[in-house]
């Protein structure tokens, strides 16, 4: 991650302006990059004051100059077409090379919409090396942040073609939205890829839209000091480093070696893997815990390519087999899968030792994930008992401010640099991050959609989203749900003109944030952009959407009694339920104590009951974090979007 404060965006703008002798471009234009047809090309950058300059785009001549060491020329709209060159002439000569002309959209949010390509290769094993797709083409930039107000450039970044040498990085969402579309279009497709992982939603918002929300405009202008960051980074990074000094100095583990290659483990307990070491009564929490198993192979197996599994783990790990160190990560997501270097496994004894370091509340390994060492095709299940010691403990790690998730710092660094490109619209997933102010969001959304359209100036440009997948325990009776409350605020958004919603609820994993399924992600969203942007008539892109409610009698159906009917748009096409009964429909009276509820489908409407509740006012779909069963869907196979709706309210 790069994080640029206040000195450092100044040395980058010094940089720029000592080279303003001669006609610089911004990152964004530069060789591979895609620009949106039929809509003004602007072409901008710096020189020198009133230093003439001369740009040619196919077959198009505009002159300027420089003024406050900064210019600009539009050029008319351009067709797709092969690539081509651009050229500047100021008092040196610049070149693009390999231009597009096709379709740009953005891709930003959090953590789902940034996940790579190289992370959902256990999904998708072949993806990268059997994808060769140059017309395909994406830019990408680092983490940054700043509270110095819009930034002009990026100090990195370049365009990259979907082909395998660059694809391991591509977003995933990003990837397949895009494969999808130019697999219709067949016309150059270019991702600007904005994400960053566990950012809110205020984050990506402009000083101006931030003056709605006081608190969030406050944490912006107290963090405008370049004094303020510095001195939160060198806490922070004090206080971190001095947690961690602690942790190995005084971890027996490191001092005894207990990474080696035989440590005797006959008085160490056990424990199983996988599971919280909580729920197993282990009396560890923040520290460091050691764990080792040992495997016997023979010839054959000792010199096949080997691969290890190991889950998920709460919080940081480094792994050593017969000694050596195989891996390590520093936090709680990512898959483990490491490689093992070949020669390390032998015939006969072969030990795994992990140390483990947690710096939260639960520490342990993530259920259903697969632990297990990978030799050739055969697969050796790591799953059971492990020998455990603990190495040291201590408290938590001490807590320290993201600076890259504060108020407005990601649209100043990330987002206005992009202000000047003609885009055809935006694709977004986050939500994660604002679950616990879900009331909130439900304005800060659509606060934000506007926001940005304000600033590019392009008009009600389509703002495509993706709903939060399912995540979490699963629960067995109807239970208030942040999540759901999120997607609900979520689903409001699409009273904001040009909007569309892809919904993944079933999509999700219940271990993992970061479910792999980002294939279906980006068709939905890629549906929807075929449908509201691509003008493709018969197109089923939407699965079923709540309207309104009302009494069922109030139909001429007269029994169940005491039953209410959710109506659905038009627009949602014939709803199935997958199975014999609905799943995750709840309903309540007055008093707003839900049950399990009946379902059956009636005219393309859903009548809802339940002996429990005499007089039905609210039903709930889908209202839990990780709703796994819910089964409502329509005719095209899309998921019905989850609802709560009350008798007489509605959804526009």
């Amino acid at each position: 991650m790069r994080f640029l404060s206040r000195s450092a965006w100044l040395a980058l703008l010094t940089l720029c302006v000592s080279a303003h002798a001669d006609v610089t471009l911004p990152r964004l234009l530069s060789d591979g990059m895609v620009l949106q047809r039929n809509q003004p090309v602007v072409i901008w950058g710096w020189a020198s004051e009133g230093e003439r300059v001369t740009v040619q785009l196919a077959t198009q001549t505009r002159r300027t100059r420089a003024k406050n060491r900064r210019w600009q020329v539009t050029f008319a709209p351009l067709q797709t077409g092969p690539g081509f060159q651009i050229s500047i002439q100021g008092n040196n000569h610049l070149t693009l090379h390999d231009v597009l002309v096709g379709e740009v959209w953005i891709a930003s949010g959090q953590s789902n919409m940034e996940l790579p390509l190289r992370r959902v290769v256990p999904r998708y094993a072949d993806i990268v090396q059997n994808t060769f797709l140059p017309a395909i083409r994406e830019f990408s930039v680092p983490t940054m942040y700043s509270f110095q107000g819009p930034q002009d450039d990026f100090p990195v970044g370049q365009w990259k073609t979907a082909t395998p040498d660059n694809l391991d990085e591509f977003s995933a969402v990003g990837f397949f939205y895009a494969r999808s579309l130019y697999a219709k279009l067949h016309i150059p497709i270019g991702i600007i890829s904005l994400s960053v992982g566990g950012s809110p939603a205020q984050a990506w918002m402009s000083e101006a839209a931030l003056s709605a929300y006081p608190h969030y405009l406050d944490e912006y202008k107290k963090y405008a000091s370049d004094s303020t960051v510095q001195k939160t980074i060198a806490d922070d990074q004090a206080s971190v480093a001095a947690w961690a000094a602690t942790v190995a100095r005084e971890d027996l583990g490191l001092q005894q070696g207990w990474n080696s290659a035989w440590v005797d483990v006959h008085d160490w307990p056990t424990l199983t893997i996988p599971g919280a070491l909580t729920e197993q009564h282990i009396d560890f929490t923040n520290g460091v815990i050691w764990l080792r198993k040992t495997l016997t192979l023979n010839a054959a197996q000792s010199r096949q390519p080997a691969l290890l599994h190991l889950g998920a783990m709460v919080d940081a790990d480094d792994v050593f087999i017969n000694g050596q160190p195989v891996g390590n990560t520093t936090y709680r997501y990512p898959p483990r899968l490491y490689s093992v270097p070949n020669g390390l496994l032998h015939s006969g004894e072969n030990s795994i030792a992990i140390r483990l370091t947690s710096s939260s509340s639960q520490p342990g390994f993530v259920p259903d994930k697969t632990y297990a060492l990978q030799l050739g095709t055969e697969r050796l299940s790591l799953d059971g008992e492990w020998h455990y010691r603990v190495g040291m403990r201590c408290g938590p790690m001490p807590p320290t401010t993201t600076l890259h998730y504060l108020s407005g710092g990601l649209f100043n660094a990330k987002l206005a640099p992009v202000l000047h490109t003609a885009i055809r619209g935006v694709i977004w997933y986050q939500g994660e991050s604002n679950t616990t102010r879900a009331e909130e969001y439900a304005a800060l959304f659509p606060a934000l959609i506007q926001d940005w359209r304000s600033n590019f100036k392009q008009g009600d440009f389509p703002f495509l989203y993706v709903q939060l997948a399912n995540f979490m325990q699963t629960k067995n009776a109807p239970a208030e749900s942040e999540w759901a409350q999120l997607r609900q605020a979520q689903r409001s958004a699409l009273r904001v003109d040009h909007t569309g919603m892809a919904v993944a609820i079933d999509l999700g994993e219940w271990n993992d944030i970061h479910p792999l399924n980002k294939k279906d992600v980006g068709e939905r969203l890629a549906l929807l952009a075929k449908k509201m942007v691509y003008g493709e008539t018969g197109l089923i892109a939407s699965g079923p959407l709540a309207v309104s409610l009302q009494p069922g009698l109030k139909s001429g159906l007269e029994k169940p009694a005491h039953a209410l009917l959710v109506k659905f748009a038009h627009s949602s096409s014939a709803l199935q339920i997958r199975g014999t009964t609905l799943k995750e429909i709840a309903i309540a009276g007055a008093d707003h104590q839900f049950h399990w509820a009946s379902a059956r489908i009636v005219n393309q409407s859903l009548l809802v009951w339940s002996e429990q509740v005499s007089d039905p006012r609210t039903v709930r779909y889908a209202w839990a974090d990780n709703p796994s069963g819910a089964n409502l869907y329509n005719a095209a196979g899309l998921p019905a979007a989850p609802f709560e709706l009350s008798v007489n309210s509605s959804h526009n």
